[in-house]
């Protein structure tokens, strides 16, 4: 039994204690509580609710597998599209404000600090003798990690938030008492390096996962990858100078945003990621030989705890990530209304490393590359390649999705071909009154997410498989430290040796291992700054859906011109004569949704509620 079906059975068992008088909050950190002293003893009188307790504090982690379309992270960025009446849409139509905050979380953050501050005052006090001291010792720091970790998932979305540190809040004080000011971004930062590198330094702290009950729980690569990622977001124009912040000082006269450009920040962005790539324990997965591209890239999301996989919120049921990008012609429960936008589709390289697309008339036609191979002109016939459970088919299909990348197959469906499940297969029509679009649960963008369905399942039957979600991989920390490097040279900034070459290497790997060519041979003599712009379309395609795009867009000050506007697909409002008949005028550029991004939609607003009870909490900008 992994850790994650532990911290479910845990809640269940814990519930019953608060029902007993333990009562954690269920609101805003900084609600009044009833005293909790009434049963409170008792349950560090005992190893089993001792360890309940420590599995309560980490059940206010995330679940990615199960919030695939229910966060904003794939519908509010220009590589995705969500049909449903989710909080995403707030955010696209720019209808969010304090009062209407869309996928709200940081009343739940600070209760699980609040709660991995209790445990962590009180778990010493738990002296059955049937705890031993190298499972206490275990919990501790696991908990110690899950408290940073909360804070590191606030600080994406809101920038600096305040420190509460080691404090437990005296819920009988005053609500002026409970003020706190907001921390620097500096410190904020500081302090999730800190408590990560200490982490990672315990003893009781593995270094991987051991055995199948430590499967799930943080490791010291954990610890070292969210220092990575933190330190990557931190060297980025948003958190790195940003003139736009300037503003916001805190009460005490200081900014809340460093107001100086540090290119230093790269190096340490660099040098974050490196630990992780000299790390043994992980290497980029590769099936059998790796001579096979599709398996290889598959893996990292079919292959359950693969050598790629740094940490993950576990393995879970695919129904979640499934469902909703099933086409609903196909039999039995299927929602598929979660897609690629056009942008994304675009975004993919040909079989020979070249980016087809490289920009946008004002119109949205696109800029093609005509060296590529790509066209966009009507329809031939060739043959759709295998892979993981999808057979081999030639038939008249768009020449504009012939040729391209593994990765392209493997993460984007589109119509007029077959979906297949298990033993079964079926012809889809994103057409309207297709069988793809017969209902509201249909793709605007006339795409479905492939990539996290498990084709060798027959869904139809109730067969969805597991997954184990890519939290952090080695892939991104090669990315990590790629894009560290070029803008380290691009800045002046003083390398270690070995550096820049180890770069290109790793770039070149991770092409290798998805069947592209390496970078330099697709594009010679390209400068520093084309290696910024292509890495980080190498990102966009290597990280897809795996909850980067919307913090990559953000943190690089782009998302004004990638997640505003004009959105596109095919033409799904075109008649089919049929329920598998996918119409020529279906094959049409159309945009199916403006998004709205102003200045200000680049952090979350702080709720109204929050601002109203602590007077010393500084709005963020344009809010």
């Amino acid at each position: 039994m992994n850790f994650n079906r532990l911290v479910y059975k845990g809640m269940i068992a814990l519930s019953i204690l608060c029902t007993a008088g333990v009562s954690t909050s269920c609101d805003s950190f900084l609600d009044k509580q009833e005293d909790e002293a009434l049963t409170f003893d008792k349950i560090w009188t005992q190893r089993s609710t001792t360890r309940q307790y420590w599995l309560h504090t980490m059940s206010f982690l995330p679940n990615d597998a199960d919030d695939f379309n229910y966060s904003p992270w794939q519908g509010a960025s220009d590589e995705g599209s969500v049909t449903y009446n989710r909080d995403t849409r707030w955010i696209n139509f720019g209808s969010w404000n304090p009062s209407n905050v869309p996928y709200y979380k940081m009343q739940a953050y600070y209760q699980g600090i609040r709660e991995c501050n209790i445990f962590l005052q009180n778990a010493d006090r738990c002296n059955d003798p049937l705890l031993t001291a190298g499972e206490l010792g275990e919990w501790k720091v696991q908990t110690r990690f899950a408290r940073a970790y909360y804070y590191f998932l606030m600080l994406r979305i809101y920038g600096p938030v305040f420190l509460v540190g080691d404090e437990l809040l005296d819920f009988t004080a005053s609500t002026e008492a409970l003020e706190r000011p907001r921390n620097t971004w500096d410190e904020c930062v500081q302090y999730v390096v800190d408590e990560m590198t200490a982490c990672a330094n315990d003893p009781n702290m593995k270094d991987g996962w051991g055995t199948a009950r430590e499967k799930g729980l943080a490791t010291k690569g954990a610890c070292q990858a969210v220092v990575a990622r933190l330190k990557l977001y931190s060297a980025r124009d948003l958190f790195n100078g940003n003139k736009l912040y300037a503003g916001l000082i805190n009460p005490d006269g200081r900014n809340l945003f460093p107001q100086t450009y540090d290119a230093n920040k790269w190096l340490e962005a660099a040098n974050a990621a490196k630990v992780l790539i000299d790390n043994p324990l992980y290497e980029l997965y590769r099936k059998g030989d790796g001579s096979n591209p599709y398996e290889n890239w598959l893996g990292i999301t079919q292959a359950d705890w693969n050598s790629e996989l740094i940490w993950t919120t576990g393995r879970k049921g695919r129904y979640t990530v499934s469902v909703h990008t099933v086409p609903t012609g196909v039999a039995g429960t299927a929602y598929g209304g979660v897609g690629p936008t056009q942008q994304q589709v675009d975004a993919f390289a040909m079989k020979n490393g070249k980016y087809p697309i490289t920009g946008y008339k004002s119109n949205g036609d696109p800029i093609i590359d005509e060296t590529s191979g790509y066209s966009e002109e009507g329809k031939s016939s060739w043959t759709y390649p295998a892979w993981g459970g999808v057979q081999s088919f030639t038939k008249n299909m768009p020449n504009m999705y012939k040729n391209r990348e593994p990765r392209f197959y493997i993460s984007v469906f589109f119509g007029d071909t077959e979906w297949f499940h298990g033993d079964k297969k079926t012809l889809i029509s994103f057409a309207k009154n297709g069988n793809g679009n017969k209902s509201h649960d249909y793709p605007k963008s006339g795409y479905v997410i492939n990539r996290f369905y498990d084709h060798t399942q027959n869904s139809s039957a109730g067969q969805w498989g597991n997954i184990v979600f890519p939290t952090f991989r080695l892939g991104e920390m090669y990315l990590n430290f790629i894009e560290a490097v070029l803008e380290c040279k691009k800045r002046g900034v003083a390398l270690p040796g070995g550096y820049e070459s180890l770069a290109m290497e790793l770039w070149d790997d991770l092409r290798d291992r998805a069947g592209v060519p390496p970078i330099m041979e697709v594009y010679p003599g390209s400068s520093t700054d084309r290696l910024i712009e292509l890495v980080r379309a190498e990102r966009r395609v290597e990280l897809v859906y795996e909850n980067h795009r919307y913090f990559d867009t953000r943190t690089w000050m782009i998302a004004e011109k990638t997640d505003g506007g004009p959105m596109y697909g095919m033409d799904t409002t075109v008649p089919a004569k049929n329920a598998t008949d996918t119409p020529d005028a279906f094959w049409s550029r159309t945009v199916f949704e403006t998004r709205v991004f102003k200045p200000n939609h680049y952090l979350y607003p702080f709720s109204q509620r929050e601002l109203d009870r602590n007077k010393k909490l500084v709005q963020n900008y344009g809010w």
